[in-house]
């Protein structure tokens, strides 16, 4: 409990300004983007922390010259273990988080003419994967409180070209999967989690990617289980299971055995290879105790921010039960800065010596969509009245404001110390208490 640090003041700064001042640093001091003494030089823990164990698991795998699945034992030894972490029947290891996501597709047999639901505020990736299949994303507006889709949204996009729901557990958290579940099965739409961004993190005890049909994980280098580039199915329907190896294989069968003359169906190559599975194994030991470690400073952070006006962690659900911090989010209310903007209050508290980020931007509205729809092959799938129509429904305001007021930490800054936690308020402190300096200097 931060009782201590809660019921330090900062003088002057406003009623409600309550904050935790790290020994030897006030919010006093000059904001150092005017001038004066950053908050933090230390820095915060890199990303990836490679140890003797990667080495030697990763010199192992070379050395064996067994460099594909067909041939090792890395891949199938991860995706054992990845399903057991899961408490799941059945993992796929991928080349990537997208690969992982299209075999779930393809699995479900997504394609031309069919719609995806999906959150607009996520990853490109996301949308990517659905666009692979020449399906089309729908967007369902934001809940700018958990900065995740708003499933109270949900039933009114569906349509008779309705394929699956997509939720995205964005940054650790959980989706609101209680009613999520409820009109799958009302309207019998299978879900594909997203949880590339969600490692070990749990809805009423269970963990994400097990709740829905199917459920992807990203292992890029970024994340909290990094494997370089990297990815996973997993599922507890064997039918499913089998689709998706096909797809990810060229049809091979689950033994790596030739297909025979005639293949099911079209196939690719989204396989994992044997040194990513190398890397992720030996990752695989220290994801829990990595995992404890943000949930402890992300508690110390929530006390301490909680305290900091305009400045509103994002919400968890009830049925959350572990939220896995792949990011820190966090929404801005300028008004509550003397109306500095926040692109200005990011740059001031970054000259503090902390690393933070605005969040997505408005992916319904990316021109990377209306550059895809206007290719010859989009052109061939879909009418200009199918996409005028597009155009119409995926209009999300709540998302839009999300995008102006998103923030975030990444999660090396959750495995710092208590100390930078406080050194994280104290920063936002100096910024609050010096808002109307900054924005006009």
């Amino acid at each position: 409990m931060q009782g201590e640090l809660l019921r330090r003041t900062f003088i002057g700064a406003g009623p409600a300004a309550v904050l935790g001042a790290a020994p030897g640093r006030s919010v006093k001091d000059p904001p150092a983007l005017l001038g004066g003494e950053p908050v933090r030089r230390k820095g915060f823990p890199s990303w990836p922390q490679p140890t003797s164990a990667d080495e030697k698991n990763w010199l192992d795998a070379l050395r064996a010259g067994k460099w594909w699945r067909r041939e090792g034992h890395y891949v199938r030894d991860f995706e054992k273990a990845w399903a057991e972490r899961m408490d799941a029947r059945y993992c796929l290891a991928t080349a990537n988080g997208t690969s992982a996501l299209m075999a779930s597709l393809h699995a479900l047999e997504v394609g031309p003419k069919d719609e995806v639901l999906v959150s607009p505020y996520t990853f490109i990736a996301t949308i990517n994967s659905i666009a692979a299949h020449y399906a089309l994303p729908v967007f369902v507006d934001t809940d700018p409180e958990s900065m995740m889709i708003d499933a109270g949204k949900i039933e009114a996009a569906i349509t008779a070209r309705t394929r699956c729901i997509m939720p995205v557990h964005l940054g650790g958290n959980v989706a609101d999967m209680d009613r999520i579940l409820q009109i799958s099965k009302k309207r019998n739409i299978p879900v594909i989690e997203d949880a590339c961004q969600a490692h070990l993190s749990e809805w009423r005890t269970r963990k994400v990617s097990t709740l829905g049909n199917l459920g992807c994980f990203s292992f890029q280098k970024f994340k909290n289980l990094p494997g370089g580039e990297a990815g996973g199915v997993i599922t507890n329907d064997e039918k499913l299971y089998q689709s998706a190896f096909g797809f990810h294989s060229h049809y091979l069968t689950l033994d790596e055995a030739a297909p025979g003359p005639s293949p099911r169906r079209n196939g690719i190559n989204l396989r994992m290879a044997e040194f990513q599975a190398a890397l992720l194994l030996a990752q695989l030991t220290r994801l829990e105790g990595q995992a404890k470690t943000r949930e402890q400073n992300a508690a110390i952070l929530g006390e301490l921010l909680a305290e900091v006006p305009g400045v509103k962690p994002a919400k968890m659900y009830s049925g959350c039960t572990r939220n896995g911090y792949h990011l820190y989010m966090m929404r801005y209310d300028p008004d509550a800065f003397a109306g500095l903007p926040r692109e200005r209050f990011i740059q001031a508290v970054r000259a503090e010596g902390i690393p933070l980020s605005a969040g997505y931007g408005p992916l319904n509205k990316d021109p990377f969509l209306e550059n895809t729809f206007a290719s010859r092959t989009w052109r061939a799938v879909y009418t200009k009245k199918e996409i005028d129509n597009w155009r119409e429904r995926n209009q999300c305001p709540a998302n839009d404001r999300l995008t102006r007021e998103g923030l975030w930490f990444s999660q090396n800054v959750l495995l710092a110390d208590k100390a930078a936690m406080e050194d994280i308020a104290t920063a936002f402190g100096k910024v609050y208490r010096h808002a109307e300096a900054i924005r006009k200097g």
